[in-house]
């Protein structure tokens, strides 16, 4: 959703001239490119038509979010994950409509089918074959195509919430940080700066179900930097966008398709959405179990994953999201 973030500063400086080129060239030069994203065409689903007018996707769009803590083992960077393993596993649904998105997260240890590897956790196919395998994996999960591919930096969570000065989240559960020693988040509002804010999403080890609170801990913290970066304060303010694109680009990995060009325009065509038309969701499932040979698990719901499916397949997450929202 830094994705998100980012088309949205760019339709406001949109008619800003050589503001907006500038804003353009930063994203563009400092976003790390994933070289050979996607894995091969023939054991994909297919793709969707281009409009021939504009040249662009107008179909439902589907953006596979990957956070890591940890930089790629080969060379330490973050657009390189091969032999480590993915932390945070989202999918983020535009609708052919353009009005609303869907943000679906899904559980890094949910047990599956990994393409040549047999049954492991999810987040697996990361350390196996890279960004190109973990998009196999979930795109044989959905039954639906991953059109573009971040990968996310934890750390870039700290840099934009200084750069809003401040982000509010409202913690439903109190819990000592492992991550920030010392610190107590108590139930109730917090402003928090970047330092508390990367202490917020990242843990896990303080709560009885673990991944599930991690994963509404960071989606309670994306719907609040939306929520600020839509303000009229934020949005009328150059220097403030400024310093957003800023925080934002040097802690993503895009594809090369997902550069500037195809954010702005992204970003027109999700101009009347706001944060209220942006509903989270985790991929169902049943709760933890023991895999075969012993691992603690995430067990999917096999009979309520097919009503996703087919709402990622049809465009109608829409009649499937009331179910299985987390989040209000």
């Amino acid at each position: 959703m830094l994705i998100a973030i980012a088309a949205v500063i760019l339709l406001v400086a949109g008619t800003a001239g050589i503001y907006v080129w500038s804003l353009s060239n930063t994203f563009d030069t400092q976003t790390v490119k994933i070289p050979d994203v996607f894995p091969d065409e023939a054991s994909r689903p297919t793709a969707a038509p281009v409009d021939a007018a504009s040249g662009r996707n107008t179909s439902g769009q589907n953006i596979l979010l990957l956070g890591s803590d940890t930089r790629g083992a080969n060379d330490g960077s973050i657009a390189d994950l091969t032999g480590q393993r993915s932390d945070t596993i989202m999918v983020v649904h535009v609708p052919a409509n353009r009005k609303n998105i869907y943000v679906m997260s899904i559980m890094r240890d949910s047990w599956l089918e990994i393409p040549g590897r047999g049954e492991d956790k999810i987040n697996a196919a990361m350390s196996y074959g890279g960004v190109p395998l973990a998009v196999q994996t979930i795109e044989g999960l959905l039954g639906a195509r991953i059109d573009h591919v971040a990968i996310v930096d934890f750390t870039g969570f700290k840099g934009i919430t200084d750069a809003l000065g401040g982000v509010a989240i409202d913690n439903p559960i109190g819990f000592d940080s492992s991550h920030l020693k010392g610190h107590y988040f108590a139930e109730g509002t917090h402003l928090l700066n970047g330092t508390e804010a990367l202490a917020f999403v990242r843990e896990r080890y303080a709560f009885s179900d673990g991944d599930f609170q991690r994963a509404r801990n960071q989606q309670a913290f994306i719907k609040a930097v939306l929520g600020k970066s839509l303000t009229v304060e934020t949005l009328s303010n150059p220097a403030k966008i400024s310093g957003l694109v800023g925080a934002i680009a040097p802690y993503l990995a895009v594809d090369e398709g997902l550069n500037s060009a195809y954010v702005a325009g992204l970003a027109v065509e999700l101009r009347d959405v706001r944060v209220g038309d942006v509903t989270f969701f985790t991929l169902p499932t049943m709760g933890t179990g023991t895999s075969p040979d012993g691992q603690s698990i995430v067990v999917i719901d096999q009979d309520k994953l097919k009503a996703v499916q087919q709402g990622f397949q049809m465009d109608t997450l829409d009649a499937v999201q009331s179910e299985f929202q987390t989040m209000e």
